[in-house]
């Protein structure tokens, strides 16, 4: 290979993950400034994580449709495209002079970058030679977990330091040079350059509007609407389950289909997809639970929460490169996702055992090993599962490969928050069950407790009472630290059920993409 094409090649890499890390920092930087905008722009706390749902909610909705909308378009422009409508939407949401503007601009936002992230992958892939294709994934890896671990940090960091509305204005300058440089260094394939008409599949996009918007309002929402005693929740679970059914039948029948499912017939992309899925099922699931416990139980404020998080994020990112030039050297993928598979289970076994008097270090090392097991599952997994995938149809495949992640991430938030609230319920009536007047250890600390206070200035006639209060939020947080428990052992479970599902992919040691 000359000088030259590999100067190009990294050059193609800067230019396509720049939009990356632009569009993934956004998906979370916003969560640490919701009580900012609250206050800024005087509405409730419903109404303001709007912002966050909204944009998720376009992301779900173009993210399966990118491959189209690249054959249609082409993907060079459709990208610089959706790279100037992101910067632009970023300064319109810095600039929104209302909650209803916000929102509207969010939503602008996050249907151009449900665009970028697929198409960035698909131009890797296609940019690096198969046997090099180990090591583009674990660039773009980088990227990819390089979001979620700064985006909480920076939008705090940048909200303390200046507002809120610069946590879009940011993008800004980043947005402008990956527009100059993709402009310059990108170019598309023949398959795209050459493209026959394309004909709109209507009723696939309404279907796929419906169907995905309604299900990411669910995954969403449900938690905090008591799912479905919610006539809302009910009402948008029905939309979703009909309209995803008939997207199927519409979709499987049509010339030109919005998605391409006819993808899912190749059984080690079913299999990787399913993998992805419960890899975001668990990875985010992990991200949300760790700094829940650490405010909730253990007295952590948002930033030492984010520095017990931040070490295992540093691990991943170390890890990926090491796995790239493992898979480059021939490594089966297969057999690293297994390892990874069985680190991150055995990372969420140790969580299982945390307690009420865990130091800091305690919940940092079991992360970092999280971390570790996270680094040999993410590169491996995608090049094995897109690998199997024809050039034409990339960007289809990478589009439903990210949106199956979210997805993932989404039912994972989701139904972890609600075993955490539920099995927190179950343990408090277990535990409350032994604080009975008529056990000696209840009397006896009762009485500790009640001279504890008097001495500190409490009425003799408070004290009982005051000493009951403190009881109470003993076997409340001890109830709660039992319930992440139980929650992590079955995302730990959920690691182990998923590896036969190993045996489905295809074997890959850099060989040459089906199709070719």
């Amino acid at each position: 290979m000359s000088q030259g094409k590999v100067v190009n090649k990294w050059l193609i890499t800067i230019t396509v993950m720049l939009p990356t890390i632009m569009e993934i920092v956004d998906t979370s930087v916003a969560n640490v400034a919701l009580p900012h905008m609250q206050g800024s722009l005087n509405v409730s706390t419903d109404e303001i994580t709007w912002v966050l749902t909204s944009y998720l909610v376009a992301n779900a909705i173009v993210l399966p449709m990118t491959g189209w909308l690249s054959r249609m378009f082409g993907r060079k422009r459709f990208l610089i495209t959706c790279i100037v409508i992101f910067t632009l939407a970023s300064f319109l949401c810095g600039a929104a002079p209302n909650l209803g503007a916000l929102i509207f601009f969010r939503i602008l936002q996050g249907a151009a970058g449900g665009a970028l992230v697929p198409n960035s992958q698909a131009i890797l892939m296609e940019t690096f030679p198969p046997k090099e294709q180990g090591m583009a994934m674990a660039i773009f890896g980088i990227g990819a977990m390089f979001g979620p671990i700064i985006g909480p940090a920076l939008g705090g960091y940048v909200t303390d330091q200046l507002n809120w509305r610069w946590i879009f204005y940011i993008n800004i300058p980043i947005g402008v040079i990956a527009v100059i440089m993709a402009a310059a260094y990108l170019v598309d394939p023949e398959y795209l350059r050459n493209r026959q008409k394309v004909s709109i599949d209507y009723w696939g996009l309404a279907l796929l509007v419906l169907g995905f918007g309604a299900l990411q309002i669910v995954l969403d929402k449900g938690h905090q609407e008591d799912w479905f005693d919610s006539a809302f929740i009910v009402a948008f679970t029905i939309v979703a389950a009909v309209s995803l059914v008939l997207l199927v039948i519409v979709e499987l029948r049509h010339k030109q289909p919005i998605v391409n499912l006819r993808l899912f017939r190749i059984v080690s992309y079913s299999a990787g997809n399913f993998l992805m899925f419960v890899f975001g099922f668990c990875l985010y699931s992990a991200i949300m639970l760790i700094p829940l416990l650490l405010q909730t139980l253990m007295g952590y404020d948002a930033t030492l929460a984010g520095m017990v998080l931040a070490p295992g994020g540093i691990v991943t990112l170390c890890t990926m490169p090491f796995v790239g030039a493992a898979l480059s050297r021939g490594v089966e993928g297969r057999r690293i996702v297994f390892c990874g598979l069985c680190i991150g289970a055995t990372a969420m076994f140790i969580m299982q055992g945390f307690t009420l008097e865990a130091s800091y270090w305690d919940f940092v090392w079991p992360r970092m090993v999280l971390g570790l097991g996270l680094g040999m599952i993410f590169v491996p997994l995608t090049t094995t599962t897109l690998a199997a995938i024809p050039k034409p149809e990339m960007g289809n495949a990478t589009g439903m490969y990210n949106l199956l992640r979210n997805i993932g991430g989404s039912v994972g938030i989701a139904v972890s928050a609600t075993l955490v609230a539920r099995f927190s319920k179950l343990y408090e009536n277990t535990l409350v069950a032994h604080v009975q007047p008529t056990n000696p250890l209840f009397q006896k600390k009762l009485e500790v407790l009640s001279q504890a206070v008097v001495a500190r200035g409490v009425p003799q006639s408070e004290a009982e009472q005051t000493a009951l209060a403190m009881i109470y939020n003993m076997v409340s947080r001890q109830a709660g630290i039992l319930a992440f428990n139980h929650t992590f052992w079955i995302l730990g479970i959920a690691f182990l059920l998923v590896i036969p599902c190993l045996l489905l992919l295809r074997p890959s040691r850099g060989g040459p993409p089906v199709g070719h």
